[in-house]
């Protein structure tokens, strides 16, 4: 699965999910995101964001206040 990149480390809500919403329209179906943030209320976001945008939540960890997120797009 081909993997793109989108570095939201510093921001804050609600633009980690808004960037990764544009960024996600730009990733080919099948394909995965990997976002990272340091946001600590994106792991409750982004289960929601998959949800609504009718995409897979791969993977979800956090490391040292980083956390990342596997997106793949379903459709």
């Amino acid at each position: 699965m081909a993997e793109h990149l989108l570095d939201a480390r510093g921001l804050t809500c609600p633009l980690p999910i808004l960037k990764a919403g544009r960024a996600l329209k730009r990733v080919p179906v099948g394909e995965a995101l990997r976002v990272l943030s340091t946001d600590p209320v994106s792991a409750a976001d982004f289960e929601d964001f998959c949800r609504a945008a009718g995409a897979e939540l791969v993977e979800s960890n956090e490391d040292g206040g980083t956390y990342t997120f596997l997106i793949r797009r379903l459709a």
